[in-house]
């Protein structure tokens, strides 16, 4: 369901001010079409936290100098144990 902006702010003032629950306020206003999914979207949304919470994403790799030339190192040494077949 689209609110309007106006719905909204309507919405979002009530639950501030009287803490209704979702059905408190489908009774409160009989006259709008609102579902009770639809208003606990429209929470969830506008309480939302906009950034990203630090450390929440995938570690970053360590590629640094030491690690690059381990890893040389190790391809190296496989490369060498390694038989062709005809």
């Amino acid at each position: 369901m689209v609110f309007s902006d106006t719905d909204k702010i309507l919405i979002l003032k009530t639950y501030h001010l009287k803490v209704h629950e979702a059905m408190e306020l489908t009774n409160e206003f009989p006259n709008k079409w609102w579902t009770k999914a639809a208003l606990i979207g429209c929470w969830k949304s506008a309480l939302a936290q906009p950034n990203r919470v630090t450390g929440s994403g995938r570690p970053r790799s360590d590629c640094t100098k030491e690690n690059v030339d381990l890893v040389n190192n190790l391809v190296l040494s496989h490369e060498e144990r390694q038989t062709v077949k005809p």
